[in-house]
């Protein structure tokens, strides 16, 4: 009987590497509050991802909801329906109105061409996503922002490392938000960061995580605790030291993937989005009406085999019941992203997953189209 395959698993690098680390916080017992590793580790993703200001948190949650807050946004933001949902949960959170738009059917990010007509005299941002961390069309999305005077907030929850002809795509918008959960490409246990495009703006994003706080009796802000701990910082500065193998081992199962799938009927294969360098996050595929059985029937005979899949995103942010009276998350505005929600399968891609483990989950799939 083969083992169990999980759709995602945590990278953990030897734990003999980790006690260095905290043998060091035990010493200086700092927990918190910025303290070495915090600063270390911001540093170095700088120095990672080339951009030029990183503010660490305790969760990419709290970094969306925190980059709302250090904007002043207002009223309506502009978002996808094709999204986890802290993306809204966020808007919701922090007193927005979400006003969803439709998807484009290939990359299944935001669809530039659907902006103008949901902006209204309330919009005053656009909460776009890099979904599966391919990249949004950056320049038709600013072109809109500029011609509107809106901000632009990217959900970059995805997007660890990826880059475009021009350098990192955090570098977009105004702001850039990072999620290090246990599942992402690069965790930190938990946590997350704002790229900030300059010194003042990371400077304003610092107090506010920190409850306001410029010094011990002055706070400038209504800010809320969203501090990265120092067990979670090292771990970060050590899982930065395996980075570029769990990005190879993604991108060889990624390639196993495409290889074998290619040419199924009815299994679409989600294609790049044109990044020059890409993080294989995920390995969507869409499950049509070509295909012999449908998308929840192949989800569950993976998992009668003992391979866990997860559709992913099903189903939409909008129909949820908190989103479903908006007026923007009737399905019928949202015809493409529907079809996505409903079509969408996970494979499972992680660095500890074989060669042999990831073929037979194609096999599987291949096996279900005959």
């Amino acid at each position: 009987m083969n083992k169990p395959i999980y759709v995602t698993q945590p990278y953990l690098p030897p734990l003999e590497e980790f006690t260095p680390y905290l043998e060091k916080i035990w010493a200086n017992k700092v927990l918190t509050n910025g303290g070495p590793f915090h600063q270390q580790l911001e540093q170095a993703l700088c120095e990672y991802l080339g951009v030029k200001h990183v503010a660490l948190f305790s969760n990419g949650t709290l970094g969306l909801i925190t980059a709302l807050q250090s904007l002043r946004i207002t009223g309506e933001v502009i978002t996808t329906p094709y999204s986890f949902v802290a993306t809204a949960h966020s808007l919701l959170w922090h007193g927005n109105k979400p006003v969803f738009v439709d998807i484009d059917p290939n990359t299944l990010n935001i669809d530039p061409s659907k902006i103008e007509a949901a902006i209204t005299p309330q919009t005053t941002a656009i909460m776009p996503v890099h979904c599966y961390g391919n990249p949004c069309d950056v320049v038709s999305i600013q072109k809109i922002a500029d011609n509107y005077n809106l901000r632009v907030i990217y959900d970059a929850a995805h997007a660890f490392g990826v880059k475009d002809e021009g350098g990192s795509i955090l570098r977009h918008g105004d702001l850039s938000v990072l999620s290090f959960h246990a599942t992402k490409v690069f965790n930190t246990f938990e946590g997350g960061a704002i790229i900030c495009p300059d010194e003042k703006t990371k400077q304003r994003i610092d107090h506010l995580k920190n409850f306001g706080f410029v010094n011990e009796t002055t706070v400038v802000a209504p800010g809320i605790n969203a501090k990265m701990s120092e067990i979670n910082a090292a771990f970060g500065l050590l899982q930065l030291k395996h980075i570029d193998h769990v990005m190879q081992r993604r991108r060889a199962i990624d390639t196993i993937y495409r290889n074998e799938l290619e040419a199924v009927p009815g299994i679409k294969c989600l294609p790049q989005a044109g990044q020059k360098v890409a993080n294989y996050s995920y390995f969507p595929i869409l499950v049509n009406e070509n295909y012999p059985i449908s998308r929840d029937d192949l989800y569950q005979k993976l998992k009668d085999v003992g391979i866990n899949s997860r559709r992913y995103f099903y189903p939409l942010i909008s129909n949820f019941s908190m989103y479903r009276g908006i007026s923007s998350a009737e399905p019928k505005n949202l015809p493409v992203a529907n079809t996505a929600a409903n079509q969408v399968i996970c494979l499972p891609i992680y660095p500890n997953l074989t060669d042999i483990e990831a073929t037979r989950i194609a096999k599987e799939i291949v096996k279900g189209a005959n």
